[in-house]
């Protein structure tokens, strides 16, 4: 009898624990920190950080030639240093403070009024601090990958000053407009982790920035072959593993959701790259190394902002069609296209963002996307909601929209200070020699 008791005492304690708080974090979510929130967060920053450096940096250097790896690489080390210096300033504040539709206010400059037990709203159980550190990796991420499109040809004074600018005026407006109380997220669009801020916003600037500077010298018709496959690879599993701190991260917690978000990030990825695989196979006879690894870059930026919305088995879908449309873009498209996009962008990021963020209008699951702001769940197409499809295009034509506007008139700019393109002479010894006095042995 005294075992039954106090087995019904533990349940009705179970049921008083469960159920009290979730109604009140509905009425009111908490604002107290949590550990092991803050624990997470603390390691989803540094492996996205670790995305940039030394992963991207390794992946980019790895797929162009030889007498340009240092350049690639220190284009990475650049968008680093400059990002994460302009976000403490005014980025993060821009970005992230106040609610007016198009861009922020100037409360957290040089982060005034951020103490050790400081949170945001839009993060509530963990510091503010680490908030804005986790959102400066994104930005930091995403200039960086601009780099790609212009690699082998941009000059290195140019980069640095068109990443300043391009962050203040293209990056922290776009990630207000959705993640910011900005008019995209107000008006629905879903984006958990970056398919418009980060990778549709990277791949229409490296297009456009493609187009302004031109092609290689010898594009077509010279061998451009990558100098080491094998250091991308290695980039290549660095971004995947950071990858499951950029969408899990993007929880803002240790949940179920971010283990969610993480399953179909690592499904998508897998899709990817075999599908890519086996198209190339198909058309070309064989499965390449770096085709394979785009295809898994290409699922992993296709899944991202739909990652936190959508079940496992969607993940997978996401990731099969990821493999087959960037694919497709990175070959039939820039073929006939003939634009010069160096390390496919926007083929693999602009494509597969925009399609990941339409994709996540279909398959949005209310299941998944339950949290004391959305009681209710955030459905898709397949749930019955087509409206959100329309609210999700309307996000990436605005992000395409102003990106690409702005970045065209950036590059502008930046041509009447300082040349953007390396001279025919400094391509045809190596940017390494040419810019930076530096050579690989």
């Amino acid at each position: 009898m005294r075992a039954r008791m106090g087995h019904l005492f533990a349940l009705a304690a179970t049921l008083s624990c469960t159920a009290v708080p979730a109604f009140a974090q509905a009425q009111a979510p908490a604002t107290k920190i949590d550990g092991a929130d803050t624990a997470w967060m603390i390691v989803a920053t540094g492996i996205v950080l670790m995305m940039t450096l030394p992963g991207l940096a390794l992946f980019y250097a790895g797929m162009v030639r030889k007498k340009n790896v240092l350049a690639t690489m220190a284009q990475s080390l650049a968008a680093t240093a400059i990002v994460s210096i302009l976000w403490v300033i005014v980025g993060y504040s821009l970005a992230f403070s106040g609610d007016g539709a198009l861009i922020g206010n100037l409360d957290r400059f040089f982060l005034r009024g951020m103490g050790m037990e400081s949170v945001s709203a839009l993060a509530p159980t963990i510091p503010e601090a680490l908030f804005m550190l986790y959102q400066m990796t994104f930005a930091i991420i995403t200039v960086a990958l601009v780099g790609g499109s212009v690699a082998d040809r941009m000059r290195f004074s140019a980069f640095v000053l068109f990443s300043a600018l391009w962050l203040l005026i293209v990056y922290v407006p776009i990630a207000h407009w959705v993640w910011g109380n900005g008019f995209l997220g107000t008006a629905g669009v879903l984006d958990f982790a970056g398919g418009t801020v980060v990778h549709v916003n990277a791949g229409i600037a490296g297009l456009v920035a493609a187009l302004v500077l031109g092609a290689r010298r010898g594009y077509g018709t010279d061998n451009l072959a990558p100098f080491d496959l094998s250091m991308a690879v290695v980039g290549t599993g660095l971004l995947w593993i950071g990858w499951f701190g950029f969408n899990g991260g993007s929880a803002l917690g240790a949940n179920s959701r971010a283990v969610m978000a993480i399953l179909a990030t690592h499904l998508a990825a897998c899709a990817g790259a075999l599908t890519w695989s086996a198209l190339e196979w198909y058309v070309r006879g064989k499965p390449s190394v770096l085709g394979m690894i785009s295809g898994a870059v290409a699922g992993l930026g296709t899944i991202t902002p739909a990652s936190g919305f959508v079940l496992p088995w969607q993940g997978l879908i996401i990731g099969i069609v990821a493999g087959c449309i960037c694919f497709w873009a990175c070959t039939a498209l820039k073929l006939r296209c003939k634009y010069d996009d160096s390390l496919d962008v926007f083929g693999v990021h602009g494509i597969g963002g925009a399609t990941g963020t339409l994709l996540c209008g279909v398959f949005a699951a209310a299941s998944v996307s339950i949290s004391a702001a959305t009681p209710n769940g955030l459905p898709g197409l397949l749930e019955g909601n087509p409206k959100q499809l329309l609210i999700q295009l309307i996000g990436v034509l605005a992000t395409a929209l102003w990106c690409g506007l702005a970045t065209f008139v950036l590059l502008r700019l930046v041509g009447l200070v300082f040349p953007l393109r390396a001279s025919v002479e400094d391509e045809v010894v190596g940017l390494d020699i040419s810019l930076h006095g530096e050579a690989l042995q």
